[in-house]
């Protein structure tokens, strides 16, 4: 058996230049992941990054692994056949709100309802910011664009709802602004047998400034965002004094200490509660903290060792195929 070196972040950091806009967000992430990988346990050799079209996308040549840039919403489908080829392959996909969601968003759901063994990492920054700020899939109603320049008429798409809805096995949360909380969120993300979907709160400045600041800011996330662990109350705030329940069958928000509520009367997590997960996804700010962390995690069969162990189960009783003579057997056109 090889030996896993131990690395350092150096040893993820390629030559090439990182071109995004100074403050891009993206910066913290890809420093978040480089450190991620070096806890992975594997060879670089044995890790790769595929990407689509976007500022997002430009992430396999920041990464000293393999890796592949390709077309726009298509990374889906690439890194399916690469993780199907070579199992063995820690296989990362790399998108944004536009790739993923708009001309990628049959790829993406997809691969979610296969479970193919694929870490997902979906930067939200809530705007097209390569094309130069046009309003995306998850951009807020009404917002002025120079693609809606009298206010978007869209609903927005919840990713986390959409997750769910495909059957996604593992999705998470986290932010830029957070790169421990990143790390520990990626390598949970990379452990789940399946495929994990790990939406980013990723700030873009020049076109979509602070759109997620209220629960992303070191200032107000206390406030504003719940960290979620499974089997622990949710509990958040500065004082570590809020938390959810159930009431009428819907989340609301309870002050510990306030008429006789005690901490074992908050809801506790269960990441394995779809329906809990729903209603977690539901939730918006300010009127709710938004839930950071695994909100859905369960183990299923994964499409890709399906498929190789339905290969060697055909092989090992019909035998290796041949093309030449497949492609000559039965009915042939001849001019």
């Amino acid at each position: 058996m090889t030996e896993i070196p131990s690395y350092k972040k150096k040893d993820f950091v390629s030559d090439q230049e990182v071109r995004w806009c100074p403050g891009c967000g993206d910066y913290a992430i890809l420093s978040a992941i480089q450190m991620a990988c070096t806890k992975l346990g594997r060879r670089k050799e044995d890790i790769a990054f595929i990407s689509g079209i976007g500022c997002s996308s430009r992430f396999p040549y920041y990464m000293d692994t393999f890796g592949l840039h390709t077309i726009h919403g298509r990374a889906p489908g690439f890194a399916s056949g690469l993780k199907v080829q070579n199992p063995n392959l820690s296989v990362w996909v790399i998108t944004g709100d536009g790739d993923g969601l708009s001309i990628g968003g049959n790829h993406l759901i997809h691969v979610l309802r296969r479970n193919v063994d694929l870490n997902i990492i979906l930067f939200n920054n809530e705007i097209y910011g390569l094309t130069k700020g046009q309003y995306s899939p998850t951009s807020a109603p009404g917002i002025k664009t120079k693609s809606s320049p009298y206010g978007s008429l869209d609903h927005a798409f919840t990713p986390a709802k959409l997750a769910l809805g495909s059957g996604c096995t593992f999705f998470a949360r986290t932010m830029d602004t957070d790169p421990k909380h990143m790390q520990i969120i990626c390598l949970a993300g990379e452990k789940h047998n399946g495929a994990s979907l790990i939406e980013t709160y990723q700030n873009c400045v020049i076109f979509n400034d602070d759109v997620h600041d209220l629960y992303t800011n070191r200032k107000t996330r206390n406030d504003h965002a719940v960290f979620l662990e499974h089997g622990e109350p949710m509990i958040y705030g500065k004082e570590m004094n809020k938390g959810l329940v159930i009431c009428d069958n819907k989340l609301s928000i309870v002050t510990i200490g306030e008429d006789g509520v005690t901490e074992t009367d908050i809801l506790v997590h269960d990441k394995t509660n779809q329906g809990m997960a729903f209603m977690l996804a539901g939730l918006t700010c300010p009127d709710f903290p938004i839930p950071m962390g695994v909100l859905y995690q369960i183990e299923t069969p994964h499409y890709d060792k399906q498929l190789c162990d339905q290969l060697d189960s055909v092989i090992s009783k019909k035998g290796k195929g041949d093309m030449t003579a497949l492609l000559n057997s039965g009915e042939t056109w001849e001019n």
